[in-house]
C-alpha cells in the first residue's frame, strides 16, 4: 500500500492532507501483524516527541549517514528527526518518512516544509510489510518503534530486506525497567508497572532496548554494533519538563484511555499518578534517567 504525499502539499492544512489519507486508507487491507502504537498522538506525547533530533536520537548513526545516500525512517511521527537526517544526507540525496498516523505524516511534512527541505516523502506504511524494493535504501532508521510492533524479528527482517547489501539499519528503543529516578515515589513505581501492563497488552515489549542485540541476530544479522545511551532530567527546567508532560500523558493519551478501558486503573489512579509526577517534578532532588539499547546493523 503506498498512500504518500510530499512536502509541496502542506500549503493545505495538515488536518486536510490527513483527512485524504485517511479515507484513502479506509477499506485497505493491511497486514495481520499490525503495528500496535500505546502512547497516541496527543498533544502531550508529541510534546516529548518534538523535542527529539539527530543528536539527542541518533547520535549512534550519525558517522554513516552520506551526502546523496536514500534513507528510510520508519515510524517518523512528528518529523523532527527526519528533518535533521534530510538535512544529513542533503539535497542529492532521499528520505522516505512512514508511520501508521495520517494525521502525524500530515505534521511531519508541514514541519519538514518550515524547514525548508525538498528531499522528504511521507507515506503510511507498516514496518511488517513494507512497500518497497529490495535494497532501496542505504539506510534504514527506526527509533522508539520496535517496542510498539507486534513482531520486532519480522520488523527488522522488513528492514534488512529494503536496505541494499552492505547498507545500514539503525534501530534505538527505550528499556522502561532500565528507567530509574529519585526520589523513589509509589506514584512513579505505580506509574511504570501500568505503562508496562498496557504496552504488553496491546502487544508489544516495553522493555525493548535490552532486547534489540537479540532480536536483530534473530532477524539474520551478522554484523551488529550494540550500544546504549541516556536521556536525564535533573534540572528544574528539565523536571519540570519532564515531568509535566507525563502528569497531562498518564490522564490525556492513548495510554491513560486503555488503562481504564481494560480495567488496570481508574480516573483516580491516573491523577494520583499525575500528582505524583508534579511533586517529583517540584522536587529540588528529583532525578530520572531514561536508559536506550541501540543497534547499527549491515544488512
Amino acid at each position: 500500500m503506498r498512500l504518500m504525499f510530499s512536502i509541496d502539499e502542506t500549503a493545505r492544512t495538515f488536518e486536510a492532507v490527513a483527512e485524504e489519507l485517511h479515507d484513502e486508507l479506509r477499506g485497505t487491507v493491511m497486514t495481520d501483524r499490525q503495528a500496535v502504537y500505546t502512547h497516541g498522538h496527543q498533544e502531550s506525547v508529541l510534546r516529548s516527541h518534538r523535542s527529539r533530533t539527530a543528536a539527542n536520537s541518533a547520535a549512534y548513526l550519525l558517522a554513516e549517514l552520506r551526502p546523496g545516500q536514500a534513507l528510510l525512517d520508519v515510524g517518523c511521527g512528528p518529523g523532527t528527526i527526519t528533518a535533521d537526517l534530510a538535512e544529513l544526507v542533503g539535497p542529492a540525496g532521499r528520505v522516505v518518512a512512514v508511520d501508521t498516523s495520517a494525521q502525524v505524516l500530515a505534521q511531519a511534512a508541514e514541519y519538514v516544509a518550515g524547514r525548508g527541505l525538498s528531499n522528504v516523502v511521507f507515506e503510511i506504511a507498516d514496518v511488517h510489510q513494507l512497500q518497497y524494493r529490495d535494497g532501496e535504501f542505504d539506510v534504514v532508521h527506526a527509533h522508539q518503534v520496535l517496542q510498539h510492533v507486534a513482531d520486532p524479528v519480522a520488523a527488522l527482517r522488513e528492514m534488512r530486506r529494503v536496505a541494499v547489501p552492505g547498507g545500514v539499519v539503525a534501530a534505538r528503543d527505550a528499556d522502561f525497567a532500565a528507567m530509574t529516578w529519585y526520589p523513589q515515589l509509589p506514584e512513579l513505581s505505580d506509574w511504570m508497572a501500568l505503562c508496562q501492563r498496557v504496552s504488553r497488552a496491546n502487544g508489544g515489549e516495553p522493555d525493548a532496548g535490552r532486547r534489540l542485540l537479540s532480536w536483530a541476530r534473530a532477524a539474520g544479522f551478522t554484523e551488529i554494533e550494540s550500544s546504549s545511551a541516556t536521556w536525564t532530567y535533573a534540572t528544574p527546567g528539565q523536571r519540570e519538563w519532564w515531568g509535566g508532560l507525563w502528569a497531562d500523558r498518564v490522564v490525556g493519551s492513548d495510554l491513560a484511555d486503555s488503562a481504564i478501558a481494560k480495567g488496570y486503573a481508574t480516573p483516580a489512579d491516573l491523577e494520583r499518578i499525575a500528582d505524583g509526577w508534579r511533586r517529583w517534578a517540584a522536587d529540588p532532588d528529583g532525578w530520572f534517567a531514561v536508559l536506550h539499547g541501540e543497534v547499527l546493523a549491515r544488512a
